[in-house]
């Protein structure tokens, strides 16, 4: 399933325009602040389907029957350019477990390129929903990689993929190794570069949050 923002009027569709201006994109605290701003609204919406139970709150006046999160879910994003769209999840599923993956483009003479992943840090996944984040699904290489890894560790009940920014092959590839996976998406782009850039997208989301990398 593809949740896609841009077809309805909402704010995301606002940050969503920030963060592809390059007048805004000189303020970095405002780009990293965006991408937080998408994953806060996208947590709350994703919060709507997840299960509930009573809870008696104790108040100054009283007992109170309130309605909370069953379980909390497991956060993972991909580092760097992920930190964002993380913090915004986390600010919502304060209580969240997370995990943390490291990967990126290892790019070749020819121009081609293939997904390293290296690290990874997780806690019991088992049984348990997962939220990946990660701004740009461009290919889709790099989170069936990551997503892959995280399925070595336990296996996962239900699974959610936040994005800012989607390229339709990316889209496609991601849903082809997981079906059952829900897709969340500030918009979605139809065309990639040569090198695996989204068009129009709104260029290397993890330089224009933290600046700009060697690379390798």
């Amino acid at each position: 399933m593809v949740h896609n923002f841009s077809k309805e009027h909402s704010l995301i569709s606002n940050w969503v325009g920030e963060l592809r201006n390059v007048a805004v994109q000189q303020d970095r605290m405002r780009f990293r602040r965006n991408l937080e701003r998408i994953a806060e609204v996208i947590g709350y919406e994703i919060s709507k389907g997840m299960e509930t139970v009573d809870a008696e709150i104790t108040t100054p006046m009283g007992i109170a029957t309130c309605k909370v999160l069953k379980e909390q879910p497991v956060l993972a994003t991909i580092l760097r350019a992920g930190l964002g769209m993380h913090n915004g999840l986390l600010n919502y599923f304060d209580k969240a477990d997370n995990a943390f993956l490291s990967a990126y483009r290892k790019h070749n003479t020819d121009g081609s390129f293939e997904i390293l992943l290296e690290y990874m840090s997780c806690p019991p996944i088992e049984g348990r929903v997962v939220i990946v984040s990660d701004p740009m699904l461009a290919t889709g290489a790099s989170l069936v990689k990551a997503i892959h890894y995280l399925r070595e560790a336990g296996n996962i009940k239900e699974l959610h993929v936040v994005c800012a920014i989607a390229a339709t092959q990316g889209v496609e590839t991601l849903l082809k190794a997981e079906p059952t996976a829900t897709i969340w998406c500030g918009c979605i782009d139809n065309d990639l570069s040569a090198k695996g850039y989204i068009i129009p997208g709104l260029g290397d989301a993890g330089d224009l949050a933290y600046g700009a990398k060697m690379q390798q």
